[in-house]
């Protein structure tokens, strides 16, 4: 064999063995394609027609810069007795822990405690316990932010509430019942001059608007202003822009915020596949919601998506980012 037979030999072997890797390329590429449906929901077009199913484009907007509420000032003598009970209920279970550890301590070493004492002293500290952690629960309830404060800041804070230098307010936004981000601050209308409001944070408790509450904090209030008064409140908001999608459209689990994308069809494929996609919620807006996560030209499920969260289970299959964008 010639050295010119020897080298067509040789290239025509390279070139078949490049066509049977690239061969054997494009079938993992499709095993893998077909490996990542197989988990996915899908329904065929009459099914999507039985289940009223329906897909849109998401649209652009913007999340509201401001947010009325109604603020309630609150009475200053229940912030003191409460801090005043859950401070003593502290102290005293102070008190108990320390004697149970010096009755601890004599009986390890022989000294003068019984173990009826110490029994005692045990049960003592048990009920002291269970006292404060009611005593504290109750004023996280209904003065959380303050809770979370320092025992000098908030000492300082009941301090200036009970003599008029501060007053608080429970603020509740009607028919929002939950706080992406809390507001920068708020302005309190009182007899048509607005005053700023430091937001303290988020309460737990719903109030009777049956919305969610934020703990508002004046400086310096006017004269006559007091416990009971109802005011109109401004909420000063970040503005964010994003896509809009209808409430209907968003699922919840334990991760967050998602709503199903439908997928381009394969060739030759009758049926839609549907991947769930994690998105952020910016801010309630109508009948919708302000996300993050989505594109404008994505077919996001807008009806339906409950029948597809039933299909798939996703309880048992957590929700994650589509990497086909």
């Amino acid at each position: 064999m010639t050295a010119q037979s020897r080298l067509r030999l040789a290239a025509l072997g390279c070139g078949l063995l490049v066509a049977l890797a690239s061969a054997a390329a494009d079938r993992d590429d499709d095993d893998a394609a077909a490996d990542k449906l197989a988990g996915l929901p899908s329904l065929t077009a009459e099914q999507r027609r039985a289940v009223n199913l329906d897909v849109a484009h998401p649209v652009a907007a913007r999340a509201p810069a401001r947010l009325t509420a109604v603020g309630v000032v609150l009475d200053d003598a229940e912030l003191v007795r409460e801090a005043a009970d859950a401070g003593a209920a502290e102290a005293a279970d102070g008190v108990a822990a320390a004697e149970l550890h010096r009755l601890e301590r004599l009986y390890r070493d022989g000294g003068d405690a019984s173990l009826k004492l110490l029994d005692q002293a045990r049960a003592e500290r048990a009920r002291t316990r269970a006292a404060a952690r009611g005593a504290s629960a109750r004023f996280a309830l209904h003065w959380g932010p303050l809770a979370t404060l320092s025992a000098t800041s908030r000492e300082r804070l009941v301090r200036d509430t009970a003599s008029g230098r501060v007053l608080l307010l429970r603020t509740d936004t009607p028919g929002q019942h939950t706080f992406t981000e809390l507001p920068r601050k708020g302005l309190v209308d009182v007899d048509g001059v607005r005053l700023p409001g430091r937001v303290l944070g988020a309460l737990r408790q719903a109030g009777e608007a049956q919305g969610a509450s934020l703990l508002l904090a004046i400086d310096h209030p006017p004269a006559g202003l007091g416990p009971g008064a109802t005011l109109p409140v401004t909420l000063l908001l970040t503005e964010h822009s994003g896509l809009l999608v209808p409430r209907e459209a968003l699922l919840y689990d334990e991760r967050g915020a998602y709503v199903f994308k439908a997928l381009r069809p394969a060739p030759g494929d009758a049926r839609t596949h549907y991947s769930p996609v994690r998105v952020k919620l910016i801010a309630a807006a109508g009948d919708g919601w302000i996300v993050d996560g989505v594109d404008d030209d994505d077919d996001v499920v807008v009806r339906g998506a409950g029948v597809l969260w039933s299909l798939q289970g996703v309880t048992n299959r957590p929700a994650a980012q589509d990497d086909d964008d």
